[in-house]
């Protein structure tokens, strides 16, 4: 199957690149009848002469129609382009030949000839690409930089050229009465209003979309010229045999086995299904809702599909040390080690005291007292977040002494995280020990950071600190590598302040496959503090892009919104268009377990984020509830969607954000928003009885962990997964975008009919 969509491919690219070289060469006709003509006016005449040129007409309809195929490509997943965009750009192109079919206006002024050239220099080089592409199997490296530069930079020219011409050919047909007349009169005003919607979504478009071209030429450069990566070292992605036979790194294996036994312990034929998956990209989602369903039926299941996910991570996963040889981590965490870290500490310069308080920015303003409970009764009456969320912000404004940390010891691993607690606990006098990378820069802002405040921040050195004579030498001394040094840190803090309760947080994140391994990494570290150091406590940030156990009220609430929402016309159109991939359902068939007990599921997994994030975020609770299991307090959390620089930097997502809190009741947050409210919630869990995460608190299933406490954005509540909504939100985000050009349009068209009924009269 594989092979034959590879060959269709590669037919439909390669006759689509035929198509346009003929409707290249057809255009440069006129042009080339005056060869030396320089001038504008000539230019301008050559372009507005191309359209008439014989068989350049039927060939253009032709080639660009067929491009309607690449829309049915991106729906039916043989390639990777977003549905919405690719109908956007081709449906744009075809009212363009539409228009200047049908408006002699269109045909006959320059913009037509400009647009038609932009289109055909574009699509040749970049169909010719995705043959190349397609042959070789390796777009970035393989493909000749000839054909590699054009595809990455022709666009920087020929966008604004094609856009400007495209805009002409609009605003050439709305006022030419041949096309306007072209559902008969009386309909003029309908074909007015058609045409020029399009200049409506290129006006705020055009220029996001030139960005983000730039920003796949930035990235696709950078990989064509990467330097071969390093050798492997610390924990690594086990070897596993590739498609040409070779051994490699791929994650896929690997990851689809660890979620495999993790499902066998409850249920073979369920886990053998996820062994056979060929597509796990974009087939994982379903096969996480079987796991999460099998762990409801009881507290056994759901402890044994944690326990057995674990360990076949812990024992797949190897660790190369810096000699190149290579055991599986668990060897690797459980031999002496040779190498230690030394210890450094600095204390802040202000004093800690009775004035500590919980403090909230939030939209420019300091919440602090009863502003900030107004605030978050406000949220909580909105579905933002979740009473049992909103009850323990509450309880630290009530109770001072929650946020005395003079006395808590907090083990960050990734300190320095967007997402993390640190600045919160040094303002409010914690011992904080930060686990962070050997960077120089990363060190220097945070001790800096620890010096004005009022806490204490302790730290793996590669020196003794007191060898150190200035700054510098201490910044460069100080961190750690997770990755590679994970046993060191695990025996470094496992003979830090003897006697001292740690709460262990797991804070550090990265893209990708590298997300797997530093998830794994600080599970690791967290598995031994759990079982080695009494009285630990755990703390996660849990992602509302996940699968979860939620309150009947909060699954209620997103069935009332379902009903509410899908009677709307843009959501009916939204999903019809997208033939039900967009804005569907959120809450998931309730699932009852052996004892009768009936739980309800908001399916919150992204697609867009891929199995790896999944897989990262899905050890994180597996940890969780074993460590509850054991007698440990952990506080896990889900934390909302945040304005991170490490999410934002994605154009698509950015504009995403802008667009969700059309869908009530989401908001999104900034990251000194989120950092205050998560702390305040990790500072319930340690210190109230009353916390889900105290594991006197019986539970009905260890899942449930997660359905309290819980500041999701909005994301349990609303209408749709949050999945289905990305495409629909960058919709509503160009629309409120481009306000200001409809309005100006709707004045030319109201003008323009007020101009022609004052004709006619």
């Amino acid at each position: 199957m594989s092979s034959m969509k590879n060959n269709y491919l590669i037919i439909y690219n390669l006759a689509c690149c035929i198509g346009w070289a003929a409707v290249l060469a057809l255009s440069q006709q006129a042009l080339l009848a005056s060869p030396f003509a320089i001038s504008l006016a000539s230019i301008n005449k050559a372009l507005s002469s191309i359209y008439g040129i014989p068989g350049l007409a039927n060939t253009l309809i032709i080639v660009q129609c067929a491009a309607i195929l690449e829309i049915v490509h991106a729906a039916m997943g043989l390639v990777r382009s977003p549905v919405i965009v690719t109908t956007l750009q081709v449906g744009s192109r075809i009212a363009a030949i539409f228009a200047i079919t049908n408006s002699p206006n269109a045909q006959t002024q320059f913009g037509a000839g400009l647009m038609i050239l932009s289109w055909a220099l574009v699509e040749v080089p970049r169909y010719a690409f995705y043959v190349s592409a397609l042959i070789t199997g390796d777009a970035t490296k393989k493909t000749p930089y000839p054909l590699f530069w054009l595809r990455y930079s022709l666009f920087a020219v020929l966008y604004p050229t094609g856009i400007t011409g495209e805009l002409t050919v609009f605003l050439a047909a709305s006022k030419d009465p041949v096309f306007l007349s072209f559902l008969g009169n009386g309909y003029e005003n309908i074909m007015y209003y058609y045409i020029m919607s399009f200049p409506v979504i290129y006006a705020p478009g055009a220029i996001p979309m030139i960005l983000n071209m730039a920003a796949n030429r930035k990235s696709a450069m950078k990989k064509r010229f990467a330097k071969p990566p390093p050798p492997p070292r610390g924990i690594c992605w086990p070897l596993v045999p590739g498609k040409d036979g070779k051994v490699d790194r791929s994650s896929t294996p690997t990851s689809k086995e660890i979620l495999a036994s993790a499902i066998a312990a409850v249920n073979q034929e369920k886990a053998e299904a996820v062994r056979n998956l060929r597509n796990w990209r974009f087939g994982y989602v379903k096969h996480f809702v079987n796991m999460v369903e099998e762990q409801c039926a009881s507290t056994e299941a759901a402890l044994a599909v944690a326990k057995a996910g674990l360990a076949k991570a812990h024992s797949l996963f190897q660790f190369v040390d810096s000699d190149g040889n290579s055991c599986s981590l668990v060897e690797a965490m459980n031999r002496p080690n040779k190498e230690k870290f030394f210890t450094g500490i600095v204390k802040g310069a202000k004093t800690s005291g009775a004035a500590n308080k919980l403090e909230v920015p939030y939209k420019g303003n300091t919440l602090s007292g009863d502003s900030l409970k107004k605030q978050v009764s406000k949220w909580v009456e909105y579905g933002t977040i979740e009473p049992s969320a909103g009850e323990a912000i509450c309880k630290c404004v009530d109770n001072p002494g929650y946020v005395d940390l003079s006395d808590r010891y907090f083990v960050l691993l990734g300190a320095g995280s967007a997402m993390g607690p640190f600045l919160v606990l040094m303002a409010l006098g914690a011992n904080v020990i930060a686990i962070d990378l050997d960077r120089p820069h990363i060190w220097k802002r945070l001790i800096n950071i620890a010096r004005d405040s009022s806490g204490t921040i302790t730290f793996p050195m590669k020196v003794e600190q007191d060898s150190c004579d200035n700054d510098d030498e201490l910044f460069a001394a100080s961190g750690s590598n997770l990755f590679t040094q994970t046993p060191v840190i695990k025996d470094w803090l496992l003979g830090l302040y003897p006697g001292k309760a740690f709460t262990v947080g797991s804070y550090a994140y990265l893209d990708g496959a590298l997300h797997v391994q530093v998830s794994l990494a600080m599970d690791a570290i967290t598995q031994a503090l759990t079982e080695k150091r009494p009285n630990t406590s755990l703390a996660y940030l849990c992602t509302p892009t996940d699968l979860h156990l939620v309150p009947q009220e909060a699954f209620d609430a997103s069935l009332s919104e379902y009903k509410s929402y899908s009677k709307k016309l843009f959501c009916k159109l939204m999903n019809m268009l997208s033939g039900g991939k967009f804005l569907r359902k959120n809450a998931k068939k309730t699932v009852t377990s052996k004892d009768g007990q009936t739980y309800y599921l908001i399916n919150g997994l992204s697609v867009a984020q891929g199995p790896n994030y999944a897989i990262a975020k899905r050890m994180q609770h597996w940890r969780a509830i074993i460590a509850r299991s054991i007698g440990c307090t952990v506080s896990s959390n889900i934390a909302p969607a945040t304005s991170t620089v490490s999410v934002v930097h994605n154009r698509t997502f950015a504009w995403a954000y802008e667009g969700m809190p059309y869908f009530k009741p989401y908001e999104i947050f900034a990251p000194e928003t989120s950092n205050a409210v998560m702390s305040a919630i990790l500072f319930y869990d340690l210190n109230d009885p009353a916390s889900s995460g105290n594991p006197k608190n019986k539970l009905s299933n260890p899942n449930q962990l997660f359905s309290y406490g819980s500041f999701n954005g909005g994301a349990w509540r609303c209408a749709f997964e949050v999945d289905s909504i990305g495409e629909s939100s960058v919709l509503i985000y160009f629309a409120r975008q481009s306000k200001p050009v409809i309005a100006f349009i709707w004045l030319v068209g109201v003008v323009s009919i007020g101009v022609g009924t004052t004709k006619k009269n």
